[in-house]
């Protein structure tokens, strides 16, 4: 990021106009009037009264997506049409980048380095890769009798509802809306209540760059209403989410009690990250474990929330984890040196907290952290928490706390750290650390998660599909493989 003062941000905070409006069919909509809070975490100041979608705004946004996909031009513009409106969208998402990490850290509580730098540029470069590969999938003619044709077309499957969470706003919008585009689906974008401001400023950017009306809307509202009325809604085709275990399978029981329609879930993570012996830096598998845990207030489905280490290292490591910890610099999201910002909001943090005691009474040792801090900014603020002594059977082992709380579990062997780390109802993600390259194959393959990361964590680009197992959800975000999401196959047999 260039080289933003604090003093500047908070003056573009100050001059920041937030959008609260709807967006259905090309134009900014207040709807029936009613209107939610949108509360900073940062200093607990109200941001913006949003327009509050109820049923009513939701029919209109996926009329207005159903219009565009049946007779609209986006579905029917050529592919590389299609990814030229991707690119110059691209293109206008860096032109606005600072604008669009400034919403994220107002309205969400993300560091604004991380937001400029992290999560814009995952934005960023997701429109970027969907538009160039808009024009390059091809369709197949397998070989068949001499006197017939065949033919295997994959087609947009039609309107698509994408309700995504706060705590990457962008970065898992992009994450649908783009490859949904790009196969030439229209989109009713519902964010999160808590994070709306940026969707809006993204959908306002997507109008200018060239997307027609209708091809990508934006309505907000809270999961039970709106997220609800796009679930059960007969005209959306695919659902996609992003969020709870819980609230996926509400989205399942919406598809069952409506059209049938494909509902494909990101949902929950308790993610383990493994450390043996013969790791090939100590030091850095310290580091990373405490850089994952804490990065983005630990709001993260594949934080490595679970430390598994094995005991003849166990307290070596966690000293160097808990050290990192107690330095880790907590402060306003628009300070540019700030390593920790805000949680989300107060109800989050009080949801953490309560993990926080019930670890305590579990048992557990708690190490470092666990108290709520600066409470004079009015800000939602949390120490980096790290326990030790965690029963294998205990919440803290076991359910998602979605906080920056780590539990470390020792292990005296391979064969039982892969019993730990799948002792979940998760698979979302896991991290192992290893100088032996016969292990991490072997473990890799044995452990039950979509991402494996190995001497790393949370490192990869859009070539390669990120999604869960088990009750982490199913389908794929990222890489061409996203598209299977929003497209149908197609088989025409042709006589001849």
């Amino acid at each position: 990021m260039s080289a933003v003062t604090h003093d500047e941000w908070l003056r573009r905070a100050k001059a920041f106009e937030p959008p609260r409006a709807h967006h259905i069919d090309g134009i900014e909509e207040a709807g029936g009037g009613a209107a939610f809070s949108v509360v900073s975490p940062r200093d607990g100041q109200v941001l913006t009264e949003a327009a509050d979608a109820g049923t009513a705004e939701v029919d209109a946004a996926v009329a207005a997506a159903r219009r565009a996909f049946d007779s609209g031009p986006w579905p029917r513009l050529a592919p590389a049409d299609r990814g030229r409106v991707l690119l110059r969208i691209a293109d206008l998402l860096q032109e606005r980048r600072a604008e669009l990490a400034l919403a994220v850290t107002l309205e969400m509580g993300k560091p604004i380095t991380d937001a400029h730098d992290i999560e814009l540029r995952a934005l960023i470069n997701t429109f970027r890769w969907y538009g160039q590969l808009a024009d390059k999938l091809t369709d197949e003619s397998p070989h068949t009798a001499p006197d017939a044709l065949a033919l295997v077309t994959r087609e947009p499957a039609g309107v698509v509802g994408a309700v995504v969470p706060w705590n990457f706003p962008l970065t898992l919008a992009g994450w649908k809306v783009a490859p949904a585009l790009a196969a030439g689906c229209t989109v009713v974008l519902k964010p999160s209540e808590n994070s709306p401001l940026s969707a809006l400023l993204l959908v306002r950017i997507a109008t200018e760059a060239g997307l027609p009306p209708g091809a990508l809307n934006v309505v907000n509202g809270d999961g039970p209403v709106a997220g609800r009325a796009l679930g059960l809604h007969p005209d959306v085709d695919v659902l996609a989410f992003t969020g709870s275990t819980a609230v996926g399978r509400h989205f399942l029981r919406y598809s069952a009690d409506s059209n049938l329609k494909r509902v494909w879930l990101e949902l929950g993570g308790k993610s383990p990250n493994i450390v043996l012996p013969d790791a090939p830096d100590l030091a850095k598998a310290a580091a990373t474990a405490a850089w994952g845990i804490f990065f983005n207030q630990g709001e993260m489905c594949t934080a490595p929330s679970r430390l598994l280490v094995h005991s003849s290292i166990a307290e070596e490591v966690t000293e160097a984890v808990v050290a990192r910890a107690r330095e880790l610099r907590v402060g306003d999201p628009l300070d540019p040196a700030t390593e920790m910002g805000a949680l989300v909001g107060e109800a989050h943090l009080g949801r953490v907290l309560d993990h926080v005691r019930r670890g305590a009474d579990d048992g557990a040792r708690l190490r470092t952290g666990g108290e709520r801090t600066l409470t004079e900014t009015g800000g939602v603020y949390l120490q980096p928490t790290v326990f030790d002594r965690v029963g294998r059977g205990s919440r803290l082992a076991r359910e998602e706390i979605f906080g920056p709380v780590l539990s470390v579990l020792p292990f005296d062997g391979i064969d039982e750290a892969v019993e730990l780390a799948n002792a979940t109802e998760y698979g979302l993600a896991a991290g192992l650390w290893t100088s032996d390259l016969s292990t991490a194959h072997r473990v890799s393959r044995a452990l039950k998660a979509g991402t494996v990361w190995v001497n790393c964590y949370e490192e990869g680009d859009l070539t390669v599909p990120f999604g869960g197992m088990k009750q982490s959800g199913n389908g794929r975000d990222k890489s061409v493989h996203a598209l299977e999401k929003y497209t149908e196959l197609k088989t025409t047999w042709i006589q001849l």
